[in-house]
């Protein structure tokens, strides 16, 4: 079975988000993808950081890092920013594919 792409699951995933739950602001931090050299550079010195979580909900202080549903993995600087955004304060979710995303967004509004 061929499982969707990241970017495929988190398209879905802001779709859905947007239909749910109107109103609520949600924005993605463009940190991957492939990049010149140069343009990687230039990022890297406007301040974008390596292992970042991929979606914020400024309304709900939730970070949304999302995965394939198989074959994805939390790379260590991933870790890293997930350790101090939670030591912080902040709401981290790891969505492995959008739908388990959205259950996890679904349980901590209970």
């Amino acid at each position: 079975m061929k499982y969707p792409t990241e970017h495929a699951e988190q398209v879905t995933f802001i779709a859905e988000f947007e239909r749910r739950f109107p109103g609520i602001r949600i924005f993605a931090i463009p940190n991957g993808g492939y990049r010149s050299k140069v343009t990687a550079a230039n990022l890297k010195a406007e301040g974008v950081k390596k292992g970042v979580p991929d979606l914020f909900v400024p309304e709900w202080n939730l970070w949304i890092e999302m995965k394939r549903i198989k074959g994805g993995s939390v790379s260590a600087e991933q870790k890293d920013w997930i350790a101090y955004l939670e030591s912080v304060g902040h709401n981290v979710i790891i969505g492995k594919g959008w739908r388990n995303a959205m259950d996890q967004i679904e349980d901590l509004r209970k």
